[in-house]
């Protein structure tokens, strides 16, 4: 069996800490995950944590980030799946909110998240989602399909309105019976944004 060479080694130890985290952070929230447990119990040292995220909050950033951007891909999945650019721009969206409903989502991502992170329009994962949000709507105006508008601004408005539509749900006591009126929202709202003759 050939040796791992340091690189190897390092990364490997990598995943398991962000493993465990997921997993923490998941079943118990940021504030009561045990860094000690955490790294002991995929056989490492706190040291090791630190190496690779600096801190238990550089952690939660990780942890955020591969979730969040999961949760963009299967988004985009969801709407590559529809039958035009404007259904699949409105599910991924719809999609987006959708999974505010996920356990692991909701607590990481939507709560923690951006209790500990701060503003979540300021995370790279979120920017990632935007930069695609904002090329579909290019190429959306310049079809004809959506009216003539900054293509920055109407990125940033979809991209929120869906971001803050599932922040809501998330928060909300009763998340099951706030998603549709989000996602009924969220439609209501981006549809606005279609050329007069596309309505």
């Amino acid at each position: 069996m050939p040796v791992k060479s340091r690189a190897e080694s390092m990364e490997e130890n990598r995943l398991k800490i962000l493993s465990a985290a997921r997993k923490a952070f998941a079943d118990k929230g940021f504030a009561a995950a045990s860094m000690d447990e955490l790294t002991a119990d995929v056989g490492l040292t706190r040291g090791a944590l630190y190496h690779n995220f600096g801190d238990k909050k550089g952690l939660l950033a990780a942890v955020v980030a591969q979730v969040d951007g999961e949760m963009a891909k299967q988004a985009q999945q969801v709407g590559a799946r529809q039958k035009n650019d404007w259904d699949g721009l409105l599910a991924e969206g719809v999609a987006y909110i959708e999974m505010a409903l996920d356990p692991e989502v909701q607590r990481i991502v939507l709560l923690d998240g951006p209790a500990v992170l701060g503003d979540p329009s300021r995370w790279p994962s979120q920017n990632a989602c935007l930069q695609e949000t904002k090329r579909a709507v290019v190429s959306l105006i310049s079809e004809g399909i959506m009216k003539p508008i900054d293509a920055d601004a109407a990125a940033r408005l979809l991209s929120g309105a869906a971001l803050n539509a599932a922040l809501w749900v998330a928060a909300s006591d009763e998340p099951k019976a706030v998603l549709p009126k989000a996602i009924e929202a969220f439609r209501c709202m981006a549809t606005g944004f279609l050329a007069p003759k596309v309505a």
